[in-house]
């Protein structure tokens, strides 16, 4: 590198100190930069101005209208310009300085001139005049020299590439939608190039590299400079499109100012209009924009994806509109060269949605499965967070080849990196943490091994497969005639769409029924309710039987099974079930082992609908990629010994409290996952945070003992919704007192709902004995319903069935910390998802030993409250004494040299 680059760009930066006041800082760069530019080009065209003058003039009397070849051979260069002006002859005249320089600008070639129109470059022109800024900045650039001959176009690149990267700092609060950090694409540029030994080593080396959205360039600057680290003979040919004109703007211009072409790099948008249609290329680097809606080129998207199928560039499905980071990789999937061509490796950075976003049927688990499948992905690298200027998130580099050495056929190699960082001294927005050399070496060295251990694990790409099933119980319903469910009749369409006259005589033959009976049979009630019809003379329709049906039935777990005319159990909607059953198991052997013993009458719904589409086998085919739960080690420290040594620390007469407290396995968790009695035999659970429980408990899914119900939050806009208020409503405000886990029941809530915005809301009112946990916010904390009471969609509910009971379960929650931490690694806010919540496990010993647990638990745990309560008593002595003890000395009660005299007496 050019030593003296830093000198000058440092001069063109201290330029940017007359704008100040006039200009907020982050726009710097909409007049510093284009004037390097046009400063470069200037002194460029400079040394042959007059032939290109003479030669304009001679096609102007000859009536040529396409000069440009004709100039350019002129000139000697890509660019030329056709006005007598320099920059020097512009400051001439400050008076007409405006007028002239935009003068000048037009008279540059075509290409030169969509450069400045990107960058909206009049419109600076106007306001630096205005502010009488204009001549001063002029006479300042125009002090220095940028000619080829002085600054050679390697050096021009740093220059301007030093210019980029401190205006894209300077204002970060944008910088992450165009500027990559350099040390990010250094080992994305590693990764790829990692197979490549040719372009590293071979003199002429010559590759191609694309960025569909290449932003201001950095990426593509960097990675010719990175491989030219290596190997100074190697060609690395650079293409990009961009959409922001500004943008765009400056990454031509940085082509332009280094010698290169500045047309292959497009405007416009990749998808709709593709610069570089039809071509292929050796590598691809690529930081799409996270989260970035596609909403506005929908049409064109769906359009080519249903139309041309996997003949255009979307054939394996479109993400949700809210994000195109897929569309972007589908993009330059596109553009990989044949196998047969050696083929194209990708490196691209990702957020975490596009590794788990969508249910099995949507467009992301789609993509998914076809990269997986078709053995493209060869690994994904998990950054640190706070890498990027606008985000703190963490982020992904994904790492595609569709020519993958044989060792890694079939594989998918995932490297966690989100530890390896170096604080910054200062922060750059988001930005606190950067990669160092050594970081970037490590990762590479470790992804070229290819080897699995506690930083890299090589998965088969099945593993991340999966087939969704549903799980259908039967309809259970309890029937009684009452006054209020005869009036609901006027809510149900079916019924209202009879004669006044019908819906009146219906009404009076339902009220002369039996009002104290109970029927625990459909069938019995039904042929009850049509003989007490047919005796006023009344002959319905079966839909209104169906509404009779849902206003006076009520779901009974002690009711008999309802069933269709053949004899077959109708199901119950509210307890359909949805389980994930692993590739290459199968799905009845998976019902037979997992669900059957623990849902009776429980069965498969073998409906046609839930077959996969691609193989028409039982269970559609999702493919999700949990990065972070391949890395999840539980944390078996907090042992027994481990908390003796901590209290070690406290005085002794707090020690001997507590050690007769933990001296046997008094935890939470030792209690509900080991039970209380010592020398039983255990079995491996499988579950990772239980560990093994005694032989002869079950473990079981926690929603098959327990019904799981999710809350909801009526509309805010709805006022009728928040008067008169009554029921009990669960929020994220009522957990503070949980959080200790010292309180257990929840007795009265800080906010009340009304009946109204419960019945319009997706809530519904939980008996008393409910067990909530928190999933969002305050992750995992959980407690009782002390009466009837309804949630926020904040928490998942639990109604505990006769297998268990709330108390236990509570603590089941209370012990499940590690894994908590699990479900939440990589979620961009701590939220433990619905789709994790429907899998938990819980180890289930008989009720009898579940009271006994309880018992125990809280007896224990009331034992450990009262000495906490004594411990933070001391505590507060002990701070009164440091306080004590400062005051003494400062005000002489002390003689501190007296007592180090003592104090070296004694120790010596």
């Amino acid at each position: 590198m050019v030593e003296n680059f830093r000198e000058k760009a440092d001069f063109i930066w201290s330029i940017a100190d007359l704008l100040r006041g006039d200009y907020k800082q982050s726009e710097y760069q909409k007049v510093i930069l284009p004037l390097t530019v046009l400063r470069r080009l200037d002194c460029v065209t400079q040394r042959n101005k007059e032939d290109v003058l003479e030669r304009y003039e001679q096609l102007q009397e000859q009536g040529i209208e396409n000069v440009a070849p004709a100039l350019k051979k002129a000139s000697g260069e890509k660019v030329y310009n056709t006005s007598e002006y320099t920059f020097k002859s512009l400051c001439n005249d400050p008076d007409q300085i405006a007028s002239n320089l935009q003068y000048y600008i037009n008279s540059y070639d075509e290409e030169t001139k969509e450069i400045f129109d990107k960058f909206d470059f009049d419109h600076q022109i106007q306001r630096l005049d205005e502010a009488d800024l204009l001549y001063q900045v002029m006479k300042e650039f125009k002090e220095i020299d940028l000619h080829p001959d002085e600054v050679p176009n390697e050096e021009m690149g740093y220059i301007y590439e030093e210019l980029v990267r401190k205006f894209n700092e300077l204002s970060n609060e944008t910088a992450g939608e165009h500027f990559t950090p350099r040390e990010v694409i250094e080992l994305m540029v590693n990764l790829i190039f990692d197979e490549d030994d040719e372009v590293l080593t071979e003199e002429g080396a010559a590759r191609t590299v694309y960025d569909p959205a290449c932003g201001t360039g950095g990426m593509l600057s960097v990675a010719q400079e990175h491989v030219r680290s290596f190997n100074e003979e190697a060609s690395l040919h650079v293409f990009g499109q961009e959409l922001n004109p500004e943008s765009y703007a400056v990454c031509n211009s940085d082509m332009l100012i280094k010698g290169q072409e500045p047309g292959n790099i497009a405007y416009g948008n990749s998808f709709t209009e593709d610069g570089f249609k039809n071509e292929k290329f050796d590598y691809m680097l690529s930081n799409p924009p996270f989260g970035v809606s596609w909403k506005k080129v929908k049409d064109q998207i769906e359009m080519e994806h249903e139309e041309q199928g996997f003949g255009g560039r979307f054939g394996a499905g479109t993400p949700r509109v809210n994000d195109g980071a897929f569309l972007f990789l589908q993009h330059m999937i596109s553009k990989m060269k044949s196998p047969e061509e050696d083929g194209s490796r990708i490196a691209i950075v990702f957020n975490g949605s596009p590794l788990f976003n969508g249910a099995p049927t949507s467009g992301e688990s789609a993509i998914r499965q076809w990269i997986i499948k078709n053995d493209l992905l060869e690994g994904i690298v998990g950054l640190p967070k706070n890498l990027f200027y606008n985000t703190g998130i963490r982020t992904y580099i994904w790492v595609l080849s569709n020519n993958k050495p044989a060792h890694r056929e079939g594989k998918v190699q995932l490297i966690d990196a989100q530890d390896l960082y170096e604080e910054m001294d200062e922060s750059l927005g988001d930005k606190r943490h950067r990669l160092t050399e050594e970081h970037i070496k490590e990762i590479t060295r470790i992804f070229g091994d290819f080897e699995a251990n506690g930083r890299s694990k090589v998965v088969d790409g099945e593993e991340f497969g999966y087939r969704r099933i549903v799980i259908d119980q039967p309809l259970r319903l309890r029937f009684q005639v009452s006054e209020e469910c005869i009036k609901d009749l006027d809510d149900e369409q079916a019924f209202t769409n009879r004669d006044e006259d019908v819906q009146e005589r219906i009404k009076d033959a339902l009220s002369e029924m039996d009002k104290e009976k109970v029927w625990m049979d459909r069938e019995s009630f039904l042929n009850d309710v049509e003989l007490q019809l047919n005796m006023a003379g009344l002959d319905v329709r079966d839909s209104v039987y169906n509404a009779i049906e849902r206003v006076m039935g009520e779901h009974d777990p002690e009711a008999e099974i309802c069933r269709d005319g053949n004899g077959n159990p109708d199901y119950n909607s509210d307890l359909r079930e949805k389980e994930r059953v692993p590739l290459g198991v199968d799905p009845h052997d998976y019902f037979e082992e997992e669900v059957a013993p623990y849902l009776e009458n429980a069965w498969i719904n073998e409906s046609s609908k839930y077959h996969d589409d691609k193989d028409g086998k039982l269970g559609i085919v999702g493919y999700e990629i949990n990065f972070d739960r391949f890395f999840f080690e539980y944390d078996n420290s907090g042992g027994l010994q481990e908390v003796d040594n901590q209290l070690d620390l406290i005085g002794s007469d707090v020690i001997d409290g507590i050690e007769s407290l933990i001296s046997g396995d008094n935890r939470v968790h030792q209690a509900v996952t080991k039970g209380l009695e010592d020398d039983i035999e255990m079995k491996e659970s499988g579950v990772g945070w239980i560990g093994e429980v005694p032989e002869h408990w079950d473990v079981v899914r926690t929603r098959f003992i327990a019904r799981l119900e999710s809350g909801h939050t009526p509309a805010r806009s709805e006022d009728e919704y928040w008067e008169d208020t009554d029921i009990p409503w669960v929020t994220t405000s009522d957990i503070k007192p949980f959080r200790k886990g010292k309180k257990i029941y929840l007795h009265d809530t800080e906010n009340k709902i009304s009946q109204l915005g419960l019945e319009n809301s997706g809530a519904r009112l939980l008996p008393e004995g409910t067990v909530f946990l928190s999933r969002t916010a305050s992750v995992g904390f959980s407690g009782i319903m002390g009466q009837e009471m309804a949630t926020s969609q904040d928490f998942a509910n639990w109604v505990c069935g006769d297998e268990i009971i709330p108390e236990y379960l509570l603590y089941v929650f209370r012990s499940m910390d590690s894994e908590f931490e699990r479900l939440t690694q990589g979620s961009t806010h701590q939220t433990i998802y619905m789709p994790d919540i429907r899998s938990f496990k819980t180890p289930l010993p008989p009720v009898d030993e579940q009271r006994e647990i309880v018992k125990h638990v809280q007896a224990e745990t009331e034992k450990l409250w009262e000495l906490i309560e004594k411990t933070e008593e001391t505590l507060d002595l002990l701070e009164e004494k440091r306080k004590a003890l400062i005051n003494a000395a400062v005000t002489g009660q002390i003689d501190a040299i007296k007592d180090q005299d003592d104090e070296l007496e004694t120790t010596t």
